[in-house]
């Protein structure tokens, strides 16, 4: 049973978000804001978290940008009143995987948990199938039924991140880090001649297509 913890201020909502995990076979963990979540998180495995942004100590952008730096890999579901732009751009800045306006539909909730979830366990089997095209982690090499494609080590780490989160966008930052390193020197224009060098690799293949996100990076979408 995967386990969700609700980071939510407001108590009427957050108690009909965790009755409505559990009764669609999810185990929840409900606290008042991001220090809390922290706290908990600290001792306690989840699986997923939900967190508002608008909370009282530490908020949503906050509390996942912290989650982020300290290694928290699985994926965050930001939740919030506020829809402009730039306050989403904030939160896909913060580490975010995916992001709802208030008043939410819970029904709706529970699909993003369950896809969010579906993704997270894709990444940790080290193999990804879209359409025809298999990603073998393992051997950094992209399959078409018999016909291998051997990709750079870059160059298919940067592929397989990306189509392990379908329509999540990340920025050059984002990736530089997690496939370069951190300590790395090399130019975020790197990321975006890896880019390029994908996109014309994989230009004759129907199954997805790498989307340049203006004011913020890139995201790949499934075309199947």
């Amino acid at each position: 049973m995967n386990t969700v913890l609700v980071a939510e201020d407001n108590e009427k909502l957050r108690q009909l978000m965790g009755t409505v995990l559990v009764k669609n076979g999810y185990q929840a963990i409900l606290v008042e804001d991001g220090q809390q979540a922290l706290d908990l998180l600290e001792t306690t495995h989840v699986d997923l978290l939900i967190a508002d942004i608008m909370m009282p100590n530490v908020d949503g952008y906050e509390l996942t940008r912290r989650l982020r730096e300290a290694g928290y890999l699985n994926p965050v579901l930001m939740v919030t009143a506020r829809e402009s732009f730039r306050d989403k751009q904030m939160g896909y800045l913060a580490g975010t995987d995916d992001y709802m306006v208030k008043p939410i539909d819970v029904n709706e909730m529970i699909l993003r948990v369950g896809a969010l979830l579906r993704r997270a366990k894709i990444a940790s089997e080290r193999k990804l199938t879209i359409g025809e095209l298999v990603l073998d982690y393992d051997s950094i090499t992209v399959f078409r039924g018999a016909e291998e494609t051997p990709l750079p080590q870059k160059e298919f780490y940067l592929l397989y991140k990306l189509l392990s989160y379908p329509n999540k966008i990340f920025t050059r930052i984002q990736l530089m880090d997690e496939i370069w390193g951190m300590e790395s020197e090399t130019d975020l224009r790197t990321v975006d001649v890896h880019i390029n060098r994908l996109r014309e690799r994989f230009r004759k293949d129907n199954e997805f297509e790498i989307v340049t996100v203006r004011g913020l990076g890139y995201k790949a979408v499934k075309l199947v």
